[in-house]
């Protein structure tokens, strides 16, 4: 799964719009943020859409580089690694969105979070995240698995609203609905939640039976979830909407499952490409064979040359694991051919092996020295 990325926009670095080096802390882009914004902020600025443009762009940059995650994703791929299609300023529509977004930055400074109450907002629901371990065959070929996830799901009975049954929810007579209270000390107006609704803006007179008002009730789904085949310890699946119900009709999270591949027990693995440990007689090294080697669908054949040392390793193009999302490309499979040394050998093998060494080491025409190794290979019961 991917988002689509939005080009109808330029935007500038974030870095650079916070004004901070690449390697700076999480607390020095928190200070820097509250800078810009407060500079730029609008009651500083009526009328100036410049300095309501700067104070977006800051207000986009601080929600990237906030989340370890997103900050990551964006020092690897850029904007098209973040911005999954909300277009320019991270999906914020106007300053209102803003305020209330990043209120915990400045204290409800302002008045952040004013029209409609923090708490009554649509909120998206938490992302969760699933550690699923898997065999080396489930991730070679690919599987459906199936995965019980408890989650907070939006409650049936009530729709979300927290109201019983023939019911609703009514604004709040305290605040007027907005959530908030305003006070006023000195160059600074504070909105701080209302005691009377607690800042959602709004009160149930009659809460739902099942989920005690809160909209939301907790219970395990059962997901299927499918695999791609090559997969690798890290691999990490995104499943939209699969996870924690949002707030006040807000969409659900995501759900992120962590992939860890058991090592197999026949192959070792390197990226996409397998190796595979062959081993062979003395004789058969010296004189060629043509073996069998296990591959991921079976046996396959590998023919080693006459001579072969201990260690040689042969290439078997396209016997590896599939490349995720590439279903024609595969990597390779890594034949290492290991010459067994013999022993326990009965006196005619011995008596064999010191000939040989004898007309390997004298001036004997090559064809004597190959007979003598059909000799062997036969008395150590190979041919």
């Amino acid at each position: 799964m991917r988002g689509d990325v939005d080009t109808a926009m330029e935007q500038r670095d974030y870095y650079e719009v916070l004004e901070v080096e690449r390697t700076a802390s999480a607390d020095e882009i928190k200070r820097a943020y509250r800078k810009m914004a407060l500079k730029y902020h609008p009651d500083h600025n009526p009328g100036d859409a410049e300095a309501e443009m700067r104070f977006k762009e800051a207000a986009e940059a601080y929600e990237i580089l906030r989340d370890p995650e997103r900050r990551a994703r964006y020092d690897q791929f850029g904007h098209a690694g973040v911005n999954g299609g909300q277009g320019g300023f991270g999906g914020f529509t106007s300053s209102e969105d803003i305020f209330a977004h990043f209120g915990d930055i400045f204290g409800d400074i302002f008045g952040f979070g004013q029209a409609g109450g923090r708490g009554s907002r649509a909120t998206v629901g938490d992302d969760l995240r699933y550690d699923l371990t898997i065999s080396f065959e489930q991730a070679a070929r690919g599987a459906e698995i199936t995965l019980n996830i408890p989650r907070q799901v939006t409650c049936p009975d009530c729709k979300g609203s927290g109201a019983a049954k023939g019911s609703s929810r009514e604004t709040c007579r305290y605040c007027g609905g907005s959530g908030r209270i305003r006070q006023s000390q000195g160059f600074f107006q504070f909105a701080m939640p209302c005691p009377k609704c607690k800042g959602e803006g709004s009160t149930i007179a009659h809460p739902c039976p099942r989920c005690k008002g809160k909209g939301v009730i907790r219970q395990t789904s059962s997901l299927s979830v499918r695999v791609p085949a090559g997969v690798d310890t890290g691999t990490r699946l995104r499943l939209r909407g699969e996870g924690e119900a949002g707030l006040n009709g807000g969409p659900n999270g995501d759900l992120y499952v962590f992939l860890r591949v058991e090592p197999s027990k026949k192959f070792e693995r390197q990226g996409q490409d397998l190796v595979a440990r062959c081993e062979i007689t003395f004789p058969q090294a010296a004189l060629g064979v043509t073996t069998q080697v296990e591959g991921l669908n079976g046996p396959l054949e590998v023919k080693v040359p006459k001579g072969t040392q201990s260690g040689t390793v042969f290439r078997l193009a396209g016997e590896g694991l599939p490349y995720v999302g590439q279903a024609r490309r595969k990597g390779d499979l890594l034949v290492e051919i290991k010459v067994v040394t013999p022993v326990g050998l009965s006196a005619k093998q011995e008596e064999l092996l010191r000939e040989f060494e004898k007309a390997s080491q004298e001036s004997h025409p090559i064809e004597k020295v190959k007979k003598l190794g059909k000799r062997i290979g036969k008395a150590m019961g190979m041919n």
